[in-house]
């Protein structure tokens, strides 16, 4: 009988968050030997109740867009704060964000306020994350939209 080694890397399950029941806690997935990702997660496994937002941009209760990119991500991550709020889920139950963006150069330029931005409303817990650069979103002003998904611990 012979035993064959896998080839490539190893998978290393990280908890997000000391507890002692980890398997009700988001894991983080971070393969042996990548380097740590900054400011997201290479991949999440979580068990629970599914939360899903639809694209959430920046405006406020009277649908007013805020001015300027920086500022309508603060008002779009604060929007996905609420919805989870509504869900019972908190920052930690993040597992995927899909971000997109109408200029990635933009993004790029402001990536420390924005990082400020994300820490402040939802801590040092980072998703798997996803960012595209698209032609327009359907409300002509808006410079950014996000997709969340959470997962709620049973």
């Amino acid at each position: 009988m012979s035993v064959t080694t896998p080839k490539g890397p190893q998978l290393a399950v990280l908890p997000t968050a000391a507890e002692d029941d980890t398997r009700s806690r988001a894991q983080v997935l971070q393969p042996s030997g990548w380097p740590m990702p900054k400011g997201y997660a290479n991949g999440i496994a979580a068990e629970g109740r599914i939360v899903v937002t639809g694209g959430v941009i920046g405006w406020d209760v009277e649908e007013r867009l805020a001015d300027g990119f920086v500022a309508q991500v603060r008002q779009t991550l604060s929007n996905i704060a609420a919805i989870l709020a509504e869900a019972g889920a908190r920052p930690e139950h993040l597992v995927r964000l899909t971000w997109y963006v109408v200029d990635m150069d933009e993004y790029l330029a402001n990536l420390k306020e924005l990082g400020k931005i994300y820490r402040t409303i939802f801590g040092a817990h980072y998703s798997a994350m996803a960012l595209l650069q698209v032609v327009r979103l359907v409300e002509k002003a808006a410079r950014v939209e996000i997709e969340a998904t959470a997962v709620i611990p049973r």
